[in-house]
């Protein structure tokens, strides 16, 4: 007889009753890995068939993952991670030099270097940029009394489908040479307006009115703010 190791409850079988834990992990080899793998990416409950729902009815999915089931879907901070970094990879593959959330500046100043942070770490950014978002959704859909943070889940789920719509484009455009991104933006703004107004009442179009509006609002008011902080902290260098 052994003790479980999590919550040290006697075991009386190969897990325990109480956490769930099993009694002996299995070991770590290339078997367990691509079980790890699979996991991620089967199709039920996994990232492949979450961005099928995301695609065929996102407000919907969204909506049951708040309040009915949340087994169904990849979890939201995961997902938006996980399609940032699908977006990096194949930006960086294919020297896609127009990124996502671009800054300009021939000088080496801190609002250079934040926005060099962005472009490398947009799964953080985009959370980041989500709660700047999600903060215009909640004024503009403040009637639904939807918290912030139910607000931020389905602002991962979108943007993080946003990520993928740029890849494809990305793809598209490193194996065609055309220039696609600001067709990869409008797509995207318009899957973005489409998802979060599908999300509080698809019958109204005022919604995606709205929702336009927050997203974009939201993208502005995080740059302005990077640039903002970069600015303050340069002011306080020189002096």
């Amino acid at each position: 007889m052994t003790n479980c190791k999590t919550c040290n409850l006697e075991l009386t079988s190969k897990y325990c009753p109480n956490c769930g834990q099993p009694s002996q992990l299995k070991r770590i080899d290339g078997h367990y890995i691509i079980h790890e793998i699979e996991h991620v990416l089967h199709f039920e409950r996994g990232i492949l068939y979450t961005i099928k729902e995301l695609i065929a009815n996102p407000g919907q999915n969204v909506r049951n993952y708040l309040s009915d089931n949340r087994s169904r879907l990849v979890k939201p901070i995961i997902f938006i991670i996980v399609t940032s970094l699908i977006y990096s990879t194949f930006s960086n593959f294919f020297h896609i030099e127009d990124g996502y959330v671009n800054y300009l500046d021939d000088h080496k100043s801190t609002t250079s270097a934040i926005f060099k942070w962005i472009q490398g770490h947009y799964g953080y950014a985009n959370i980041i940029m989500g709660i700047f978002i999600a903060l215009w959704t909640k004024l503009f859909f403040r009637k639904y009394k939807l918290n912030i943070f139910e607000i931020l889940i389905l602002l991962c789920f979108v943007i993080g489908m946003g990520m993928l719509i740029y890849s494809v484009f990305i793809i598209i455009q490193g194996l065609t040479h055309f220039n696609l991104m600001q067709t990869a933006g409008i797509v995207g703004f318009v899957y973005t307006t489409w998802a979060i107004g599908q999300f509080y009442e698809k019958g109204k179009a005022i919604n995606y009115v709205k929702a336009f509006f927050a997203y974009i609002l939201g993208m502005i008011t995080f740059a302005l703010t990077a640039i903002m902080i970069g600015a303050i902290i340069d002011t306080i260098i020189r002096h």
